[in-house]
């Protein structure tokens, strides 16, 4: 079996299997950082085995030969396949071949460009978002904030030039000194994290992927483990205490911030109890998913490029 089969089995398998064992790893909370390692590199992982894999195939059908490849660089099904394309099996087929690739490779460079455009959208919003926050209201130099002069409660950073923290007047009602502390140190800790760049690039691929639940649940995944990220940044500053309360202050206000009731009650739950220790399997499942995604292509890579077999037929 070739390279590029063995990355695209490995592709198919990892978009199956994947989200339910990474969600297992992600669902005790206790090791937020390593739950995100893992889904980053699944993810990324996967990417690079469909663009290897579909690359592969197109150098070696484009060329007829790979002249630093050793002759069974392709497996007797991949090698059937190429015959076909150079017209052996009949230029009926060859066509078809050809115009059926033409697609293929029409639908992959239109799923790279909706990417793009999504991420470039992105971040001309919150570019654009950060601006006008910046112009609706004032700052605040002992907060280094935009404080927003609305009653309705709002506390969030938006990535720009310069980056923002936003906070309206009813957070700064509602919260005493301590707690608004804890609260602007969460989100400087989310600009801090560059995790703006993180949720642009899985809500990008869930947005032009939606039928593959690697990406759609793994963009929400990694967006409700950032936040806990970001609360533990936050307890080391001023206390798991302090934030727990900032939390509860929040939620029970008529009209909770933009971090709806419903996303504030699993970290208020997860700070509300005892710090828990990293499980021994849990750290273990979570660098074994890491090193595994990271090893596949990366040894693909190599193969390819020295041009040795690693799987044998």
């Amino acid at each position: 079996m070739s390279v590029a089969v063995c990355l695209l089995l490995y592709g198919f398998a990892v978009t199956v299997l994947a989200p339910r064992v990474l969600r297992r790893i992600s669902a005790s909370d206790a090791a937020p950082r390593l739950a995100v390692a893992a889904w980053l590199a699944v993810m990324a992982s996967t990417v690079l085995a469909w663009t290897v894999t579909v690359a592969i195939i197109v150098i070696d059908i484009g060329t007829h030969k790979i002249t630093l490849l050793p002759a069974r660089f392709l497996d007797s099904c991949l090698l059937h396949l190429h015959d076909a394309a150079v017209g052996h099996y009949g230029r009926h087929l060859q066509t078809g071949l050809m115009i059926l690739s033409g697609f293929a490779t029409l639908a992959g460079l239109v799923v790279a460009l909706r990417l793009c455009t999504t991420l470039l959208r992105a971040r001309r919003t919150t570019i654009e978002h950060a601006r006008m926050a910046r112009l609706a209201g004032r700052h605040h130099p002992d907060l280094d904030a935009v404080v927003l002069d609305v009653d309705h409660p709002a506390a969030y950073c938006v990535a720009g030039k310069p980056h923002t923290i936003v906070v309206s007047r009813g957070v700064l009602t509602a919260l005493d000194d301590r707690h608004l502390d804890a609260v602007l140190s969460h989100e400087r800790a989310h600009l801090s994290g560059r995790h703006h760049l993180l949720l642009t690039l899985t809500r990008g691929l869930a947005t032009v992927l939606p039928r593959i639940e690697l990406f759609t649940i793994g963009a929400a995944e990694i967006a409700r483990l950032l936040e806990m990220l970001a609360d533990d940044a936050a307890a080391r500053i001023h206390g798991r205490e302090t934030v727990l309360q900032a939390l509860l202050t929040l939620s029970e206000l008529p009209e909770p911030p933009a971090t709806t009731q419903a996303a504030l009650l699993p970290r208020i739950r997860r700070l509300s109890e005892p710090a828990q220790a990293v499980r021994a399997h849990t750290r273990a499942a979570a660098v074994a998913a890491t090193l595994t995604a990271m090893f596949i292509p990366m040894a693909a890579l190599i193969a390819t490029a020295i041009g040795i077999q690693v799987c044998v037929v």
